[in-house]
């Protein structure tokens, strides 16, 4: 689906979904549902100024309804996404609840979706089961395989043959490491070594360390799920300081 018509779609189903008050209002409502602070800020942002952006080109009406957007901060945290969808489909009468940075955070969402026949949009999360989890969800980003596979291709067809591959440890992560490690087997690569983080307090400690282990770093390459600005930091360090010692060694 084309990004300019994310917005539009969704209100477009909140009308036909919604049992009966859709059409009955002047208005349909969008509880947006986004980590606007934390570690995930940067995906609510993003998808906060892109509904702003989308309504001051395109307005705000949709099929003769205006479409009213309320934007809750869950901070990626389940227990909070929880919370948020209850109040917005009790309280404030949402036709349609969307966002969801994290898949811990949709999933929260999923049974409530279910119960108030409301639809639930997922904007970015992207385990794979997700829209099993309920008949009212749909996607409109992309799903982790789908980028995995295509690293995994990529990588082969460059000539790398081994990989050490980094993922946080909650769902998402296992499902990239799956569907990566999958692809890059079948075409002949090694997965040398297949490391986990945590998700809330990531240590980045065995990154440098399978960096000293690979020989002069040609074969490491890194795939990153979840906080991956400070992984590749950490990553940068280590070569900084392989090439530090490299360079006093005597010649």
């Amino acid at each position: 689906m084309h990004r300019r018509s994310v917005l539009a779609a969704t209100a477009a189903l909140g009308l036909l979904l919604a049992p009966g008050a859709g059409w009955a209002q002047d208005s349909v409502k969008i509880g947006l549902i986004l980590p606007m602070t934390g570690q995930q800020a940067s995906t609510g942002k993003q998808i906060s100024a892109a509904v702003r952006l989308y309504q001051q080109e395109h307005g705000d009406t949709v099929a003769g309804k205006k479409v009213e957007v309320i934007v809750k901060d869950d901070g990626a945290v389940p227990d909070n996404t929880k919370r948020l969808a209850q109040e917005l489909i009790v309280n404030d009468k949402v036709n349609v609840i969307a966002g969801f940075g994290v898949t811990p955070a949709a999933l929260a969402a999923a049974p409530l979706a279910t119960e108030a026949k409301v639809v639930e949009v997922v904007m970015a999360a992207g385990t794979s089961i997700i829209t099993e989890r309920s008949p009212y969800i749909t996607r409109t980003s992309f799903t982790l395989p789908q980028s995995s596979v295509i690293i995994a291709d990529w990588a082969a067809k460059n000539g790398i043959k081994k990989v050490v591959s980094i993922v946080s440890d909650y769902a998402p992560g296992a499902d990239a490491e799956k569907s990566f490690s999958e692809r890059f087997k079948a075409a002949g690569g090694e997965v040398t070594e297949a490391l986990k983080v945590p998700l809330a307090n990531p240590d980045f400690a065995p990154v440098s360390a399978a960096c000293r282990r690979c020989q002069a770093g040609r074969d490491l390459r890194v795939r990153a799920v979840g906080p991956g600005r400070h992984l590749h930091e950490a990553i940068r360090r280590t070569r900084s300081r392989q090439g530090r010692h490299q360079a006093d060694r005597p010649r």
